[in-house]
């Protein structure tokens, strides 16, 4: 980990140079498929004098699969961080709190009971809306059962997120059980998320719920910061704990209920991404929310990237690559800091 003053001296310049990367691998994004376009083609396209097939490719298709990339990889990384602040813990997941269950059971019920899964709403599958009202009505019942008069219990939460997760697993199954054949793929490809149907309305919601989440819960960095000595010592430095867990939970939910609703479940985003900047720059919530954010989007683009050229031109499902990536580099992590007797 690097001290606070080389944190402080040189965040700026690491931060922009994850932007310069990201710009690069956006540009790799583009380049790269099952038909490959020439970096002169693509100097033409962004000088726009490229040729109709590098325009059709680029715009319609491989610029919002990147844009969205970015924006859910950014999201769900920001979403992670700032739910390892709450719960105080640096292998928190924000799914802890039931978001990926409830979205995975209401996802279901579209595609089960309902025979008109691909009628949607502002450009939006109507999988995708069932997807997200089921995300946000379990983190509702987790936050109304870990809350009382004397406020909202951190791990009254956690547990109750378990529960209600496994709940909406359950629900999940029983409605696989008695899909067809048809409609079991559909859940399962789902299920593993895919960002195969990117366009420009799902890009710029995605950015615009990016944005509000990221700048709610940066403007509650010194809180977060807070949070972490305690919710005794945050009270007694005059942070109102309630308010700020509240806001949180809100951010949380909406940030992986879109991600999960527009893009399916992507694993270890969330988890690996702030974990690793965590250990680099250190707990302080002003430099690991940004550095994450961008950090997340580089993962998620390079995962795509991955999953549409392995075996071109089937494409793999992104959650199935973000776990086979995550999880290795997440054990060889625990295992290095286990060797050198360093805590999680």
């Amino acid at each position: 980990m690097l001290s606070p003053v080389s944190v402080r001296r040189y965040w700026p310049l690491l931060l922009a140079s994850c932007l310069l990367l990201l710009a690069v691998l956006v540009l790799l994004a583009l380049a790269i498929g099952a038909v490959p376009i020439a970096p002169y083609k693509l100097l033409l396209w962004l000088q726009g004098e490229a040729d109709l097939q590098t325009k059709l490719i680029v715009e319609s298709l491989r610029l919002p699969r990147a844009l969205l990339a970015i924006c859910l990889g950014a999201l769900l990384a920001v979403c992670g961080a700032a739910a390892q602040g709450l719960f105080r813990n640096p292998l928190a997941d924000p799914s802890l709190i039931g978001v990926s269950g409830g979205a995975s059971a209401g996802a279901s019920i579209v595609i089960v009971l309902l025979n008109f899964s691909q009628w949607g709403w502002l450009g939006l599958s109507l999988v995708s809306l069932g997807a997200f009202t089921g995300a946000v009505l379990v983190v509702l019942c987790v936050y109304r059962l870990a809350t009382n008069a004397m406020g909202t219990s951190v791990a009254t939460m956690l547990l109750a997120g378990v529960a209600f997760s496994y709940l909406a697993g359950g629900l999940a199954n029983g409605l696989e059980f008695v899909a067809d054949n048809h409609k079991l793929r559909q859940i399962s490809l789902w299920q593993m998320g895919g960002l195969e149907s990117a366009d420009a309305i799902q890009v710029v919601l995605a950015f615009s719920v990016f944005c509000v989440v990221f700048y709610i819960l940066y403007r509650l960095r010194s809180a977060l910061n807070a949070l972490l000595l305690g919710e005794s010592e945050a009270r007694h430095l005059g942070v109102d704990v309630a308010r700020v867990k509240r806001r949180v939970i809100v951010c949380i939910a909406a940030g992986v209920g879109v991600s999960v609703a527009l893009a399916g479940v992507i694993s270890f985003i969330g988890l690996i991404v702030p974990h690793i900047v965590r250990m680099v720059l250190g707990p302080n919530h002003r430099y690991l929310l940004p550095v994450s954010a961008c950090v997340g989007a580089m993962l998620l683009v390079v995962a795509d990237l991955c999953a549409r050229t392995f075996i071109a031109p089937t494409e793999l499902p992104i959650g199935l690559l973000t776990t086979a990536l995550g999880a290795p580099v997440f054990i060889m992590l625990l295992r290095s800091r286990f060797r050198y007797g360093e805590a999680v």
